[in-house]
C-alpha cells in the first residue's frame, strides 16, 4: 500500500469519471491529478483510503504527446474544468470511454458506444450562474467546494455573462452591498444568473436572501450598460439555508421576464426556472439523436417524462403522431405549453407533476405509448419511474442522461424489468469538463 506524502514512479493507465489518471502502486488503484493515459510519472501521494489513494503528478519523464499547457490562468484553482491539460482528442477518448465503462461495468450491457460528438470548445456556455461570496467576491467555487475564486474571465462563458459579473462586482463596491454566508445564513447577495440566446439577447437574474436590494434601479443601470443586449432584468428570491441556486418567487425589476431562443427550427419561450441545456448547437444534435433513437414514422404516441420547457418534446411532435409532456415545475410547464402554441404544434399536451406520480397514473390509467423519453436530472431516474415506465410496455425507451453512472444503474434495472440497450451515442455538450451527455436507445426482449 502506497504511503503518504512518498513519491513514487507510476505509469498511468486509464482515466477515472472525473477526469483524474489512474495509475497502480504497491497493488492499490492511484487516482492522479493532471495526468495523462500512457505517462510515466512521479507521483506524490496526498491521501491514502482503505482501497484507493489520491496523488498528483510531480515530475512527467515521458510526456503524453495529447499533453498541452492550460490555456486558463485559473484552472486549478477553479473549479469548472477538469481536461485544460489535455488535446480535444484525448478529453473526447476520455468521455467515450467513461460512457463505455459505465454500460458494461454498471449497466451490465454489451451494447456499444457508436459515436461522439463534438463542437465548439470555448464560451459554449448560455446559461452562467456566479455565487457571491460573503466578502462580496464573485467567481465560481473550487472542485468540491464552496470556496470562492474570484474568476474574470471563464473560456466556457459568453462574453455578456462575464461583462455581468463585473458590474456585480461594481455594484457590490460602490453600494456595499453584502454577499450571503451560508455558515450565518446572513447577507444579500447569493447568485448572479445570466441566460444569452443565439441572438445574443440576455435575461439577467439576481438570487438574493431577502424580498429586494438596495439601489435596485442603480444595479439595473450598471448591468444594463454593461450588457446592452439586455432584454430584462429579474429579482430571485432565495432564502432558504441549502445550497439550491433558484427560488421560487421573482420580481422584474426591468423589461422582461423571459427570453426567447431558437432551436431545432423552433421558438422557445423560456424563464428564469425553465430547463434549457447550455450548449446551443450540441443540443441541437442531442435532440437529433434521440429523435432518431425513437424511430419514429408518424403514427406514434410519445411519453415525454422530465420535458422542462417542451424542448424535446416538441421535435418529437413533428415526428409522432401523439406526445404527452410532463414536468414538475409549474413555470416550465407554462412555458412549454407558450412554446407549442407559438410553434403551431398541436398534438402535445403537458402535464405538471412529479414524474414517479405522473408515471404511475398513467400506467394505472392504461396509457400504452409507443415511445417513452426521459432525460432526468443528474440523480437519475427512480425506482418507482423505471418499473411504471416498464408497466406501459412501451416499444422503446430512450433514455437522455447527463450521468453515465445514474445512466448505466438505470439501464440494469430496465433490464430487469424486461428493456436491454440496443444503442448508444455520447454527446460533449460540455468541453473542457469531466461531464457528458449520453443517449441510450431500449427496446423490449420480453
Amino acid at each position: 500500500m502506497p504511503e503518504k506524502n512518498r513519491t513514487y514512479r507510476a505509469r498511468i493507465e486509464g482515466y477515472t469519471s472525473e477526469g483524474l489518471g489512474v495509475a497502480r502502486i504497491d497493488g492499490q488503484a492511484v487516482f492522479v491529478h493532471r495526468a495523462l493515459r500512457g505517462e510515466d510519472c512521479d507521483v506524490l501521494i496526498l491521501k491514502v483510503l482503505k482501497n484507493a489513494a489520491f496523488g498528483k503528478v510531480v515530475q512527467v519523464h515521458e510526456p503524453s504527446p495529447h499533453r498541452r499547457e492550460p490555456d486558463c490562468p485559473w484552472y486549478g484553482r477553479c473549479g469548472g474544468c477538469d481536461f485544460r491539460h489535455m488535446d480535444r482528442e484525448e478529453e473526447l477518448y476520455a468521455k467515450r470511454q467513461r460512457v463505455q465503462d459505465a454500460l458494461h461495468r454498471i449497466g451490465g450491457s454489451d451494447v456499444s458506444v457508436e459515436a461522439i460528438y463534438s463542437g465548439e470548445p470555448l464560451h459554449y456556455r448560455n446559461k452562467s450562474q456566479y455565487p457571491v461570496s460573503a466578502d462580496g467576491q464573485v467567481g465560481f467555487y473550487k472542485a468540491r467546494s464552496h470556496q470562492l475564486v474570484p474568476v474574470e474571465c471563464c473560456l466556457l462563458q459568453k462574453p455578456p455573462a462575464d461583462a455581468a459579473a463585473d458590474a456585480l462586482r461594481r455594484y457590490i463596491e460602490t453600494y456595499r452591498v453584502p454577499g450571503y454566508d451560508e455558515k450565518t445564513r446572513r447577507g444579500l447577495l447569493r447568485h448572479l444568473y445570466i441566460r444569452t440566446n443565439q441572438a445574443g439577447q440576455s435575461l439577467i437574474c439576481v438570487l438574493v436572501n431577502g424580498k429586494k436590494l438596495p439601489h435596485e434601479p442603480e444595479l439595473v443601470s450598471l448591468l444594463r450598460q454593461a450588457v446592452p443586449e439586455t432584454v430584462g432584468v429579474v429579482l430571485g428570491v432565495n432564502t432558504q439555508p441549502t445550497g439550491a441556486i433558484l427560488g421560487g418567487e421573482y420580481r422584474t425589476l426591468w423589461g422582461e421576464d423571459v427570453l426567447t431562443d431558437r432551436l431545432c427550427d423552433l421558438t422557445f419561450r423560456l424563464s428564469v426556472p425553465s430547463f434549457y441545456q447550455v450548449n446551443h448547437d450540441m443540443a441541437e444534435v442531442l435532440y437529433r439523436t434521440a429523435l432518431d433513437f425513437a424511430g419514429l414514422t408518424g403514427t406514434e404516441t410519445v411519453l415525454d417524462l422530465y420535458c422542462g420547457a417542451g424542448t424535446i418534446t416538441q421535435v418529437m411532435a413533428r415526428r409522432a403522431g401523439r406526445v404527452i409532456g410532463a414536468e414538475i415545475v409549474p413555470a416550465a410547464i407554462a412555458d412549454a405549453r407558450e412554446n407549442a402554441r407559438r410553434n403551431g404544434i398541436g398534438n402535445v399536451e403537458f402535464f405538471c407533476g412529479d414524474a414517479s406520480a405522473v408515471a404511475a397514473d398513467f400506467a394505472a390509467r392504461g396509457l400504452r405509448p409507443d415511445v417513452i423519453c426521459v432525460d432526468p436530472p443528474r440523480k437519475g431516474l427512480s425506482p418507482d419511474v423505471v418499473s411504471a415506465a416498464a408497466r406501459m410496455q412501451p416499444q422503446r425507451i430512450v433514455y437522455v442522461s447527463c450521468d453515465p453512472a445514474t445512466l448505466a444503474r438505470d439501464v440494469k434495472l430496465f433490464a430487469q424489468e424486461g428493456y436491454g440497450a440496443v444503442r448508444a451515442a455520447a454527446v460533449d455538450m460540455f468541453p473542457g469538463t469531466a461531464n457528458i451527455e449520453s443517449v441510450v436507445r431500449l427496446e423490449r426482449t420480453k
